[in-house]
């Protein structure tokens, strides 16, 4: 069986993504190797995750145009919680910038989020 081990998401800088991800968002840093020339395979994963993210250093005018923007601004990643309430908070507390109150929807309890380069997400505790 397939599945999806990890997404990339373009960064500006690997040390302050992995300080949001890691120190606001609760991420763990799952591996940060040396690729020579600049590069590092940098890959954090929310606690208890199957599913990383790999933080791509843009390379070149057109990556360094799409940090922030890989989705044209819709919510284009979903970070799932089982406690949405302490996850809100520990998140909030830490200076993560959520764009709304959290709402209840038929699937859940949400709220959107941004990154530190803009990239918006939601976070979620769904519906048992």
């Amino acid at each position: 069986m397939a599945r999806i081990s990890l997404t990339a998401l373009l960064v500006a800088d690997y040390d302050a993504a992995i300080d949001f991800y890691v120190g606001k968002c609760g991420f763990a840093l799952t591996e940060d190797t040396d690729m020579g020339g600049g590069k590092r395979w940098v890959v954090v994963t929310p606690v208890g995750g199957e599913t990383g993210l790999l933080l791509a250093k843009a390379s070149g005018a057109a990556q360094a145009a799409r940090v922030g923007d890989q989705t044209g601004g819709r919510v284009g990643l979903f970070l799932q919680t089982e406690d949405f309430a302490r996850d809100h908070g520990r998140m909030a507390a830490a200076g993560v910038r959520f764009l709304e109150e959290p709402r209840r929807e038929p699937y859940g309890v949400v709220a959107v989020f941004e990154d530190l380069y803009g990239n918006r997400w939601d976070l979620i505790e769904p519906k048992p």
